[in-house]
């Protein structure tokens, strides 16, 4: 059961001295306290209080979620350097083997002219 901060004392002497006996003064200050809590209770459960978002759980969010950011940033950048590297690596093995049919090619029709030509 909820419960608010309530000087039930202080309302009891209020009550006294607007003229009410002890035992009727005492009567109201318990009923008070019951329809208080009640009513906390009442709109505890309707609005689902327990589940209110503050600011200070929108901030802790926050910064939660900017750090993953950061996070995915950092790695996203990391992958990109090694894609770059493998595509350096791939196009240094391309122009190697282009060199090298090219030579090859060069070298074949040289030997084919030769050969044409009867002087291999």
């Amino acid at each position: 059961m909820a419960t608010l901060t309530f000087d039930t004392h202080e309302f009891v002497t209020e009550l006294k001295q607007a003229g009410l006996t002890e035992p009727q003064a005492v009567a109201i200050t318990r009923l008070h306290q019951q329809a208080t809590s009640a009513l906390v209770d009442y709109v505890k459960h309707e609005h689902n209080l327990d589940n209110v978002v503050t600011n200070k759980d929108l901030d802790a969010r926050i910064k939660e979620t900017e750090l993953k950011i950061e996070l995915v940033r950092s790695e996203l950048k990391r992958d990109i350097e090694m894609v770059r590297r493998e595509i350096q690596e791939t196009k240094a093995d391309l122009i190697r083997w282009v060199v090298g049919v090219g030579l090859l090619q060069i070298t074949i029709i040289t030997a084919l002219l030769l050969r044409l030509t009867g002087k291999f």
